[in-house]
């Protein structure tokens, strides 16, 4: 055949296993794009696992403001949204990203616009955007938490607070015994309930009684498995997190980690603290961020309604959530 420059025999072992380490390595790319935050994530994956963690990065969005009951995207609402998903593509193209992934939850999969969202961000930005429903945003929650958190073989709570949903999982650490989707967000809580700043008592009873009516299954399926320890997915929890660590002068090096174990005495009094607050208040507390000022109030409530009517004696926060399941379900 002559010479051939290109013939295998012409490559060394260890040349031929740096060609498939390179053809192996991938940079993906992941958006949750939820009612009150968009998220980016990117990370460089060899051979179907995560090397390295390359940017994560949010965007307060805001998307169920003055809508969200009534399932509509505001017109202001929605360019935000535009402008996020903008400032992201920049960003992606940036890093050189091989492959895109971008799914939305609750906000713009029940708004009468939704699709009209979805379909401009395609138009402008050739992001494809997949609504998923509550049922398999659980699932990739479940996904995204395990991969942080120790779950044993006992039945454990996962709870994740969006803006427009809460998610509930109990399962252990390989599956899924129940799941459910609540259109019970903070968002949605706040604009129906949160009438006064300090939060009245009679608004927290009001919320509380409305959770008695809409938890009836969470309960039953609770009495069923008897999970032992409350997992808090991200969000709310991270700002929890954040607030035990300043009040009891904790290292802030716990923070970092995907798991963070917390005291639940201690737990209780930045509950209590929260409750008490004002709108000023929480403004000039350094834990808390601006977009989570006012919605961690509802947040609480509902954090406290679930510890106190399961009898919860084990709490966690999970670092990893939604964004994180969808890139571990991708390299499956």
């Amino acid at each position: 055949m002559g010479t051939d420059c290109y013939s295998f025999k012409n490559y060394t072992p260890k040349y031929l296993r740096e060609v498939i380490t390179s053809m192996a390595l991938k940079r993906i790319a992941v958006l949750d794009l939820g009612t009150n935050t968009f998220h980016l994530l990117i990370t460089d994956v060899e051979n179907g696992l995560v090397k390295n963690e390359v940017l994560k990065n949010y965007l307060p969005v805001k998307m169920g403001e003055g809508g969200i009951n009534k399932k509509f995207i505001t017109t202001e609402a929605f360019n935000r949204g535009i402008i996020a998903i903008k400032a992201f593509d920049q960003i992606i193209k940036q890093y050189n990203v091989n492959q895109i992934k971008a799914v939305a939850t609750s906000a713009i999969r029940d708004a009468s616009n939704g699709k009209d969202f979805i379909n401009r961000v395609k138009s402008e930005t050739g992001i494809k955007i997949e609504i998923i429903d509550g049922n398999r945003e659980a699932e990739l929650i479940f996904k995204g938490v395990k991969a942080a958190v120790t779950i044993k073989d006992e039945p454990a709570l996962i709870m994740d607070i969006g803006g427009g949903s809460v998610e509930f999982i109990i399962c252990n650490s390989s599956q899924i015994f129940w799941k459910k989707s609540y259109p019970i967000g903070a968002a949605r809580l706040m604009e129906t309930f949160h009438h006064n700043d300090p939060i009245s008592k009679s608004n927290i009873q009001e919320i509380n009684d409305f959770l008695d009516e809409s938890l009836k299954g969470l309960v039953y399926n609770f009495l069923k498995f008897k999970p032992n320890i409350l997992i808090g997915s991200a969000g709310a929890f991270e700002t929890f997190a954040e607030l035990v660590t300043l009040k009891f002068n904790l290292p802030k090096e716990k923070l970092l980690e995907t798991e963070y174990v917390f005291d639940l005495n201690q737990v209780n009094e930045v509950l209590i603290d929260l409750l008490k607050s004002n709108h000023s208040e929480r403004s000039n507390n350094v834990a808390i961020i601006p977009l989570r000022v006012d919605m961690i109030i509802v947040a609480t409530v509902l954090t406290k309604y679930i510890i106190k009517t399961f009898k919860i004696t084990s709490l966690k926060l999970s670092n990893y959530s939604l964004r994180e399941g969808v890139l571990f379900d991708l390299l499956k």
